[in-house]
């Protein structure tokens, strides 16, 4: 098992076991029907499908799976690199020399002179040296397929690095008030006007996520966990509901809202 890179030897090992990757995929590329045939294109899903299989290990804190998640995310890697090189376009080598550079030139707190006070500073100055490196505005860094909540969080942390935020935490929540009843207008009207009541939403749940965001949470976290909650009460409710009988299609609201409330005892 390779466990910390603290010697000489586990370096090397590291190493042998990246050749022997690569050597792995050249062979694939070769003698496999189904690698032969893959693309960029072709490879797209299966990587997001991959990295939010990571997430899921990470939110489970199973470090077997973990480990497992990271070396089929590496072996995509590998297999672009692959792909670019047979295209003469890029190999591995360009891909981790590119990244090696990229460490050291946005890190000059740690490689070279400037000072930093703490890591708000090394997010300012992550995003100034982006600007002066050709990103000719601050929000072209964001990926356009990113899922929304996702991308509303970067958005609001690219600003941030650029000085663009809230002085007083505690004054999001007069936005999140002023959202909500900006919804609850559009909402109430005598004739609803959808895509205004949909622009309210998404106001309102931009203004929230900001409010996570400055309390240091991650919306995307904190929304999962109560899916999974619901999920867990739900599946009581059911449970329950078949073990005395009945169906949920024939109970009241007040009938299930009974046992709803007998799931939250099972809460962690």
């Amino acid at each position: 098992m390779c466990l910390m890179l603290t010697t000489m030897k586990n370096k090397e090992k590291t190493i042998k076991e990246f050749i022997r990757l690569l050597d792995i995929m050249d062979v694939l590329r070769v003698k496999c029907p189904w690698d032969k045939k893959q693309t960029f294109e072709s490879l797209r899903k299966l990587t997001i499908e991959e990295v939010y299989e990571l997430a899921d290990a990470l939110d489970n804190n199973n470090f077997e799976d973990i480990k497992k998640e990271l070396g089929d995310i590496l072996l995509h890697i590998v297999f672009y690199a692959k792909i670019s090189e047979e295209n003469n376009q890029f190999d591995i080598c360009d891909v981790i020399e590119s990244i090696n550079n990229k460490l050291i030139e946005r890190h000059p707190h740690v490689f070279g002179t400037v000072n930093v006070k703490n890591d708000e500073e090394v997010k300012r100055n992550w995003e100034e040296i982006k600007l002066k490196n050709g990103k000719q505005r601050v929000l072209d860094g964001v990926p356009k397929n990113l899922p929304a909540i996702i991308k509303a969080f970067r958005i609001q942390e690219k600003v941030r690095g650029v000085g663009f935020d809230w002085d007083i935490k505690e004054q999001v929540w007069d936005k999140v008030q002023e959202e909500l009843n900006e919804l609850k207008e559009q909402a109430t009207k005598q004739n609803i006007n959808k895509p205004d009541i949909e622009k309210e939403f998404g106001d309102l749940l931009f203004s929230i996520i900001n409010a996570a965001r400055l309390y240091d949470i991650d919306p995307e976290k904190a929304l999962e966990k109560t899916n999974k909650k619901f999920i867990k009460r739900f599946n009581y409710l059911e449970e329950q509901t078949i073990m005395q009988g009945k169906s949920l299609h024939n109970m009241t609201l007040d009938e299930m809202n009974k046992i709803w409330e007998e799931a939250k005892k099972f809460d962690e």
